[in-house]
């Protein structure tokens, strides 16, 4: 919930500490937006994205409404009164926002289905809008009480500590929460806020060091240059710039997960800082955020650069003596940086966007391949046709059982996967979730060359680097270039950077697929003939029974031979048509099938598109159905010659397991010539029904 928003936080950090009436450059009008973004913008921004997280925008819409009522709790003058220090709710918007979207998730699951066509967008507007403003009410009156104590009760905390001298124990919490990812939580959701009000009442605040003081975790990693060994000495400087530099502190923690006995070192120079700083009695304006000693500075007072200094120098100082000691006498083995970095992911939940720092910058590349995700717009029809391609041909190489390959919709992507597969045009809508995943684009989901790479990939750090079984003599050239592209994309993830892997394995075109892109490159063996993952049907008298399923889906009524269509746009209208025809769409799907298009391509390659609509359209869905049409002369699609198009319209899934049939008989030029000769419909639906799905 915050780190998207750190932007917000140094927007308005730089605010206060040139315009505010102790600032650089104070200016009365342009200092007037300190407090409504501290009270306002920023807890709304935090609710938005914790009730996006839970429930898409949605979520976040609703989350971000419902925080509205105890932010007014505290710090209207309604409730505190005219002479009242307010406080921002940070904490109250990091609790309310998902909270929200959460209940709203589960209310909409309650009607789900039971709208009657016409009424979607009303009552998905007005549960939403009268949901929200029962919520915001609620947490003006349920939840501002207890934001009021606890924000009282740690204010007394925290005035007892400074007025007694005790500030520096503080550092027995802080410092082992941030080595276990409790610092945010404990920076924004306490800190934070009562930081604010001090600043704004005395101009600057002490509290906004206690956490981004990068001086504990300096020394740290001072010493391990000095009396590391291995991984962990040879990584130490990179990571020492990236921390007190970058600000991201999350870099060091590894380094103390490796010897727990550090986080004493990092308690000593926490509270080693904060005796200086108070002994100084300096302040920052606003937070540091990330905790730089570029941001830092740049908040620091300007009566406190010299404590601000000192302090900073004496945290590196006592914990690189502590650090030092503790390595140079403890047992001497070889660091496992890896381990630690992956403990490390296991308790921040997701994988860590700078690890690849800790091995020498190819963290990404080494990450074993076991979660593999093919994203498209609405995750029914392409991304479900590629991952039943690429299913089969790890399988096909003996890898089905470690791997495993999903298809999902783009804005259903989490950071939990090895890999994601995208069309290219999606790219950097794929990174953004996921930016410590390797990305890999393809210009088409049937025959693009990158799943041939990919599979040698997941061989090589199976096997280390056996030769592919297609023969190519420099197969084992490819999973390196593969692996140098996705490298750098999980680098450049996090900062946005798209552009350093618009074409994973592309970057280095070593090995015979790397040349090509085309949808006609690719040749496809035997291999891809055998069931895969999805097969439903074993025996001859199966076959029938898949037929028969097929028909559910894919009927007489629905398919075209011969046809003839001038355009991409007559051809999807076509398919459309179809569609409606079986009753089992509206005709509104029929337009979200442009739409779609008209974004990004469902050209599959091998002269097959699938249009289908958009992840939105799904209302207007009341089956599953299939229509297929092969004209006579192929259609322009895009700059792409198209034969054989195939409608779509997914209500539960259902049209999965005939994807998977397609994908098999499209990945086969012999059931292409048959698909070619085939005169009748029911030709068509039986060569469907003999594929093992």
């Amino acid at each position: 919930m915050i780190m998207p928003n750190i932007a917000a936080f140094i927007a308005w950090g730089l605010i206060t500490a040139l315009f505010i009436p102790d600032g650089f450059f104070p200016n009365e009008h342009i200092g007037t937006l300190v407090g409504p973004m501290v009270f306002y913008l920023l807890p709304l921004l935090i609710a938005y994205t914790g009730g996006k997280l839970v429930y898409d925008v949605r979520g976040g819409v609703v989350g971000a409404i419902s925080t509205m009522g105890v932010i007014m709790g505290t710090s209207s003058p309604v409730f505190i009164g005219e002479d009242g220090a307010g406080s921002p709710m940070f904490l109250g918007a990091m609790i309310m926002g998902p909270l929200a979207a959460w209940c709203m998730k589960k209310l909409d699951s309650l009607w789900d289905g039971k709208i009657r066509p016409g009424f979607e967008m009303l009552v998905n507007n007005f549960s939403a809008g009268i949901f929200a403003a029962i919520a915001a009410i609620g947490s003006m009156f349920l939840l501002t009480p207890v934001m009021n104590l606890f924000t009282r009760v740690a204010g007394a905390i925290v005035e007892f500590l400074v007025n007694t001298g005790l500030l520096p124990l503080t550092s027995l919490i802080i410092e082992p929460a941030k080595v276990l990812f409790l610092n945010n939580a404990i920076n924004h959701g306490l800190i934070t806020p009562l930081g604010s009000a001090q600043a704004l009442e005395q101009g600057k605040s002490i509290l906004f060091l206690l956490e981004a003081n990068p001086g504990p975790g300096l020394g740290i990693l001072l010493a391990y240059m000095v009396f590391g060994r291995g991984t962990a000495r040879a990584t130490a400087p990179g990571a020492a710039i990236i921390h007190f530099v970058g600000g991201i502190h999350e870099i060091y923690f590894p380094y103390v997960l490796m010897k727990p006995q550090l986080i004493l070192a990092a308690i000593a120079g926490g509270m080693s800082g904060i005796a200086v700083f108070q002994i100084f009695d300096v302040g920052l304006r606003a937070p540091a955020a990330p905790g730089s000693i570029i941001a830092i500075l740049a908040q620091t007072a300007t009566d406190s650069y010299v404590g601000v200094i000192l302090g900073v120098l004496a945290a590196t100082a006592v914990s690189f003596a502590v650090a030092s000691v503790i390595l140079r006498f403890s047992k001497q083995t070889e660091d496992d940086m890896a381990a630690a970095t992956a403990k490390m992911e296991g308790m921040k939940g997701k994988k860590s966007s700078v690890s690849s720092a800790l091995t020498g910058g190819a963290a990404a590349a080494q990450n074993t391949i076991s979660k593999i995700v093919f994203a498209c717009d609405a995750g029914m029809g392409s991304s479900a046709m590629g991952a039943s391609v690429l299913r089969n041909k790890i399988k096909d190489a003996g890898f089905g059982n470690d791997v495993s390959v999903v298809n999902s919709a783009i804005n259903n992507l989490r950071d939990d996967f090895d890999l994601v597969v995208v069309h290219e045009d999606l790219l950097n809508r794929a990174q953004t979730p996921t930016p410590s995943a390797m990305h890999v684009s393809v210009d088409n989901f049937m025959g693009s060359p990158r799943y041939d790479e990919i599979v040698e990939l997941i061989r090589e750090q199976r096997e280390g680097g056996a030769p592919g079984s297609d023969g190519a003599g420099d197969s084992a050239a490819v999973p390196a270039a593969a692996a140098a592209g996705a490298g750098a994309t999980a680098a450049a993830g996090s900062a946005g950077g798209a552009g350093s892997s618009a074409h994973a394995g592309d970057a280095a075109p070593t090995g015979r697929h790397a040349a090509t892109t085309g949808a006609d490159s690719a040749t496809f063996g035997a291999g891809a003939a055998t069931s895969g993952a999805d097969s439903t049907t074993t025996s001859s008298s199966s076959n029938t029974a898949a037929a028969d399923d097929s028909k559910q889906i894919l009927s007489v009524d629905s398919i075209r031979l011969n046809a003839s269509a001038g355009s991409r746009s007559v051809a999807i209208d076509q398919a459309g048509d179809l569609l409606v025809d079986t009753g089992a769409v509206d005709r509104a799907y029929v337009n979200a099938m442009h739409e779609r298009e008209s974004s990004v391509s469902t050209f599959m390659g091998n002269g097959l598109a699938i249009p289908h609509g958009t992840n939105e359209a799904k209302s207007a869905i009341h089956d599953s159905a299939m229509s297929f049409i092969r004209y006579g002369q192929p259609v322009d699609w895009g700059g792409q010659e198209v034969k054989y198009v195939i409608g779509i319209a997914g209500a539960d899934g259902q049209h999965l397991g005939l994807l998977a049939k397609i994908a098999k008989i499209f990945s086969k030029k012999e059931s292409l010539a048959q698909l070619e000769a085939a005169q009748t419909p029911e030709e068509i639906l039986e060569i469907f029904g003999k594929v093992n799905g």
